[in-house]
């Protein structure tokens, strides 16, 4: 139970850049884990269903890359918000599954919390879900 915080887990390779992304959930106020690549990330994804967002990085050792890493997410667990950051690959917001926010590295702080605060705020699109309005 994660008594009302948003979980946000953060897949990075470098030991050092994923201690500061986990550091800077923490004081965003939400409940950080953490995986340093994309099969250590979906072991968590299948093993807890309380993640909300998942803060990527693109370069990554193993099976899949960060672009890979997400759209495995949107198609596997649909209402999981995505960030993807990349020091090295251009990004294109396009290149990502639809509602993924695109970053480069050296990436601000407070974009990244702003990004989180905006997507965590929004309701998760489900693929079944219909919206209707009252006639």
């Amino acid at each position: 139970m994660n008594c009302g915080k948003a979980v946000v887990l953060v897949v990075e390779d470098s030991t050092i850049i994923r201690m500061s992304a986990v550091d800077l959930v923490l004081s965003a106020g939400y409940e950080a884990l953490e995986a340093c690549d994309a099969d250590k990330a979906i072991g968590i994804l299948q093993s807890r269903d309380d993640v909300d967002l998942v803060f990527t990085d693109v370069q990554m050792p193993g099976t899949m890359d960060g672009i890979k890493l997400s759209h495995y997410i949107r198609d596997r667990w649909p209402p999981v918000r995505l960030i993807v950051a990349s020091g090295a690959v251009i990004l294109e917001e396009s290149d990502l599954p639809t509602g993924s926010r695109a970053f480069s590295k050296p990436y601000d702080d407070h974009e990244i919390t702003d990004a989180m605060a905006h997507l965590l705020s929004i309701a998760p699109e489900l693929p079944s879900q219909v919206i209707s309005t009252p006639v």
